[in-house]
């Protein structure tokens, strides 16, 4: 049965090939940011709907979202279509490969759904990058019959746990008074210096937390002319740690490094979160090793994890996914070499014949880890009893 099932998920992923890899394409080619993929969300709902599935859009009340659904089984299969871009370098985090992959492994599944007693959803998330899609889709229910959950992410080198760091994101304004710099400074309140102060305090924070715990930001507005003190300034920041818990303490001394600036200046302080904290990924075992083995069998290697490899972590609201069901992403490699994500040069190699292989093999290989999983009558148990 199991070999029967892979050949046959395998035949459709071979069949639509091109289909798959021209959508890749197009979705590279028009990149929309986070809430904004209107065109995105469209393509690859047409794409669904002719591989049978039933689509819904603006799910959860998000425009660009959405969720297709394919066979009747009682083993909920949910695989993660993320399809948003990054401002100015567009897919350079390869969004577009992984929004492929899991319409690869979406149609391949819908095949033999019904042979092997599964319903499938593809589920559209928008905003990874920015917003947490996702989080937001848990809250309102997208997963509350979900068992189990994948997605793949492109990446330099073939990984199959990488590591993820809790994230909060921060919106920081100050709020100052106008003077003339040079007439009289001296009645101004100047929300620049607020913003001064508290890069020092926070460049000074940064010697006394983890090493793996990140502090990173812009300013989005830092006054208007030179000659006039700044009364209004703005950044965007993010905050990382190993774990939700973790992040809460130092987004707490952030928080007052940011305060000692309204302290020093006489500035008026405003902190927002601008999107969902995003959580520690807890990556399941069982799915993991079903899903190696299957991807070394399309001839996909793992190299030795390095320390390197160990310091590249990233946040994502697929992560937020795996404590809610078992869940997985491993990185599927695009041959990048030293171009990593959030790069201009990954998001080139993200249309390279190296990128769409790997949208073949990780949808082929979601596809046979799903099959596995639902004829393995102990981890088909231990998903659906939860």
């Amino acid at each position: 049965m199991s070999d029967r099932a892979k050949a046959a998920a395998r035949a459709v992923v071979d069949r639509e090939a091109g289909g798959l890899i021209a959508l890749s394409h197009r979705l590279h080619a028009h990149p929309e940011l986070g809430f904004e993929e209107e065109r995105a969300c469209a393509w690859l709902a047409e794409e669904l709907t002719s591989h049978g599935f039933a689509v819904r859009t603006g799910v959860c009340d998000l425009p660009t979202a959405f969720v297709a659904t394919a066979g009747s089984g009682p083993l909920v299969v949910g695989v993660c279509a993320e399809y948003d871009a990054l401002p100015g370098i567009g897919h350079a985090c390869g969004h577009n490969v992984i929004a492929a992959s899991a319409v690869a492994a979406g149609a391949a599944l819908a095949r033999v759904a019904d042979d092997l007693g599964i319903t499938v959803k593809v589920l559209g998330t928008p905003a990874e990058e920015n917003g947490g899609g996702k989080v937001l889709m848990i809250e309102r229910g997208a997963f509350d019959d979900v068992n189990l959950a994948m997605m793949v992410h492109p990446a330099p080198r073939e990984r199959l746990d990488p590591p993820v760091l809790a994230r909060a994101q921060l919106h920081v304004e100050y709020e100052g008074r106008p003077a003339h710099a040079s007439a009289c400074p001296e009645d101004g309140i100047n929300a620049a210096d607020a913003f001064t102060v508290a890069q020092v305090a926070i460049g000074l924070l940064r010697q006394h937390v983890p090493g793996d715990q990140r502090i990173h930001g812009i300013v989005t507005d830092g006054g208007q002319a030179p000659n006039i003190v700044p009364a209004h300034t703005a950044a965007d920041y993010y905050v990382r740690a190993g774990t939700l818990a973790e992040l809460s303490v130092l987004e707490g001394r952030v928080r007052a490094c940011f305060q000692a600036g309204a302290v020093a200046t006489g500035a008026a302080l405003s902190i927002t979160s601008a999107s969902p904290a995003y959580s520690e990924f807890r990556h399941d075992a069982p799915l993991l090793d079903y899903y190696r083995r299957n991807a070394v069998a399309l001839g996909r290697t793992f190299p030795d994890v390095t320390p390197a490899d160990e310091r590249t972590a990233a946040s994502t609201d697929m992560a937020n996914v795996s404590l809610a069901v078992p869940s997985i992403q491993p990185l599927v490699s695009i041959g990048s070499g030293s171009a990593g994500q959030h790069q201009a040069e990954f998001a080139a190699f993200a249309v390279r014949p190296a990128a769409d292989r790997a949208l073949l093999d990780g949808g082929t290989a979601m596809a046979w880890t799903v099959i596995d999983v639902a004829l393995d009558a102990g981890q088909r148990d231990r998903l659906i009893r939860g």
